[in-house]
């Protein structure tokens, strides 16, 4: 029942809240839902020691989902070492930001709706990685998506929130397009789509090939590349990325939900969970390492001079994400979960330590607007420095030993892929510690910049709303020595259980780690010292250079703001030949050829016909007499003429 109650707890809250919101009332609803979500949490911590720590795996059937001919589909929840870091990440999270929202959204009057959203989201993660078969997975990643609409265009009657979600919404279908054609070639290469039957038959089915267009394929590689396909939609990554950062116009709670704990997560979450078929598709891997790797640099390099505080740190999950991704690639999949896991904790402080800056100014989110507040809200300052620290890999912070393990993981592949990964991680973080002190040095110091009266109200939140944060801080310190020993360390099988699988090539990898030169294992903190000093120089010692900088507009600043155009790229392949086509069929097709030629075009010409005709009918009867008379004349004219005999 403890797993049953972790799932569905959710879906309680977002029923109540949706449902009833207006008998509960806003008070009602946002506590009845936070507090659902807060037991998930605790139950999830229960399952965390019982799972991870006691060893007690399980799988939890629920009911008969789907029965077709031979596709038999269970509702279970498959219970491992995974599955109960995920829940640990997404009910801590979820309710921390459930807390917040408390606060956050205290003066918007459709909390109900909001909280309902949050409550749907979570759960609809919670099928994601709970789920034993690829059709339950699925069903959770389309409710994932389906949350993410609703809450990132919950601001409705803003243009640019709508268009928003729909772009979150289109970019999403174009990953889960290829994520159906690979369940669908799961189920054709194994007969079925329990996770269990499909990884016990992986190494079997390697070298099954069949033919599409004349090329003979490896279908368990076509597979693995189809299902990266939907990771790398949901997880924002290199060529499917431009959703993310429009997803800030939702409210900052959601910014915080959808970049640490649920929705960019589960592409990840679904590489490490088909390990035991990404294990025996080398080529496939091999893109992996290569996209995950590129997303990192890419996402790091937009970040360096973007304005808006929240986008900034958009962009910082992005690249992110490419390290946990390229993690995986080269086979050090605990170092991925590990740097997921972390990651949660300081992505989300950071994300409501914005949420706090923009609640302080009166929803100022430009940091052009922004500068020396730190004395008004110390609090938020001090939180969102740990917050930094750990993402930038200050020595002993979570960030540290989770990301610099994946760049050490790289190199130790000792392969071409592992060491152009590495290459662009070591640049992406010399990258991330400038942009992230940047923007702590905006935001917190230097000259003030904006509206004087603004910056002097600016006030600390209050503490439903900073309490989180402290919670968040506490994670984003501790998570990293608390947890790598099983996470990455020697207790790593006793952990893990087999829960994320390495073939024997690679279970050595980790181990590795510890063996590469120095230089590797300093590189990480000497990009992050780099980046520290051009960031403390530009904005600190000498801020009017980087305000000339951005004033000259030169190519490459240009190129990197205008995030490598590609929006523009996109509008001009896909949006607006889909717009020039769309309007050809309802102006060509639908309104000259069907409304013209068809049966809305016979009923205009009929009544066209008949309008002229009723014209004859003046009611005077002199002009009857005369039609009559022209008729008369008319027809002896031709019997006169054309009749046999006439003269």
């Amino acid at each position: 029942m403890l797993y049953e109650l972790i799932v569905f707890l959710p879906l309680a809250g977002a029923l109540i809240a949706g449902l009833f919101g207006r008998a509960l009332g806003e008070h009602g609803a946002e506590i009845t839902a936070t507090l659902l979500l807060c037991i998930a949490a605790v139950l999830s911590a229960f399952a965390f020691y019982d799972v991870a720590i006691l060893g007690n795996a399980k799988t939890v059937v629920i009911a008969n989902f789907i029965t077709s001919g031979d596709m038999v589909v269970d509702w279970s929840l498959r219970i491992d070492t995974l599955t109960a870091v995920m829940l640990v990440v997404v009910n801590g999270v979820s309710s921390l930001v459930h807390i917040y929202s408390i606060g956050y959204m205290h003066e918007d009057e459709a909390r109900p709706r909001f909280f309902a959203y949050l409550s749907l989201f979570t759960f609809a993660m919670l099928m994601l990685v709970t789920s034993d078969n690829f059709v339950q997975m699925f069903f959770g990643w389309e409710g994932v998506g389906l949350a993410s609409y609703l809450l990132i265009g919950f601001w409705f009657k803003k243009p640019s929130a709508n268009a928003a979600a729909m772009k979150a919404f289109i970019v999403n279908r174009v990953g889960d397009f290829g994520f159906a054609l690979g369940i669908f070639g799961v189920f054709f290469l194994f007969g079925s789509l329990e996770f269990k039957t499909v990884f016990d038959a992986a190494q079997a089915k390697s070298g099954a090939v069949f033919t599409f267009a004349g090329f003979e394929l490896n279908a368990l590689t076509t597979i693995c590349l189809l299902l990266f396909m939907g990771a790398c939609g949901k997880s924002a990554q290199f060529l499917l990325h431009t959703w993310l950062p429009d997803a800030m116009e939702g409210p900052t709670p959601v910014s915080a939900l959808i970049h640490a704990a649920t929705m960019v997560t589960a592409g990840v979450f679904l590489v490490c969970r088909c390990s035991p078929m990404f294990e025996y598709a080398p080529d496939a891997l091999a893109v992996v390492t290569i996209v995950g790797a590129t997303t990192a640099f890419f996402a790091a390099t937009v970040g360096l001079f973007q304005n808006d505080i929240k986008r900034v740190i958009a962009y910082s999950t992005c690249s992110q994400l490419g390290y946990m991704f390229f993690a995986a690639g080269v086979s050090a999949y605990e170092a991925a979960m590990f740097h997921l896991f972390t990651h949660a904790f300081f992505k989300a402080l950071l994300f409501l330590g914005a949420g706090s800056v923009i609640h302080a100014l009166h929803h100022e989110q430009d940091m052009r607007q922004m500068g020396a507040i730190w004395r008004k809200v110390p609090l938020t300052w001090g939180l969102m420095l740990i917050g930094t620290l750990a993402l930038t890999g200050f020595p002993g912070l979570s960030g540290y030993f989770s990301k610099d393990a994946i760049i050490e993981s790289a190199y130790a592949a000792q392969s071409q892929v592992g060491t152009y990964a590495f290459v662009l991680s070591v640049a992406a973080a010399a990258m991330t510690s400038f942009y992230s002190w940047r923007l702590a040095f905006m935001t917190f110091h230097g000259p003030r910049r904006g509206d004087p009266h603004v910056l002097d109200e600016a006030h600390e939140s209050p503490w439903v709303m900073v309490g989180p944060l402290v919670l968040l801080a506490i994670g984003a310190v501790a998570a990293g020595v608390v947890f790598a020993e099983y996470f990455i360390g020697h207790h790593r099988a006793d952990f893990w259980r087999g829960a994320i699988f390495v073939s024997d090539a690679h279970k050595a990898l980790l181990d590795e780690i510890h063996e590469v030169p120095k230089w590797v294992k300093y590189a990480p903190l000497v990009a992050m010292v780099i980046g520290l000093g051009f960031a403390y120089y530009f904005y600190i010692v000498n801020p009017a250079l980087s305000a000339r900088m951005a004033a000259r507009q030169g190519p490459l600043y240009q190129f990197l703001y205008n995030k490598w155009y590609f929006d523009e790229l996109y509008d001009a392949i896909f949006v607006r030949p889909a717009k020039w086509l769309g309007r050809l069929f309802w102006k060509g097709g639908d309104g000259w050829l069907i409304d013209g030629f068809g049966p809305n075009g016979i009923a205009a010409r009929v009544l066209d016909t008949t309008a002229q005709a009723v014209r004859l009918q003046s009611g005077y009867v002199y002009w009857y007499a005369f039609v009559m008379l022209i008729g008369v004349t008319v027809a002896i004219s031709y019997l006169l003429t054309v009749s046999p005999g006439a003269p």
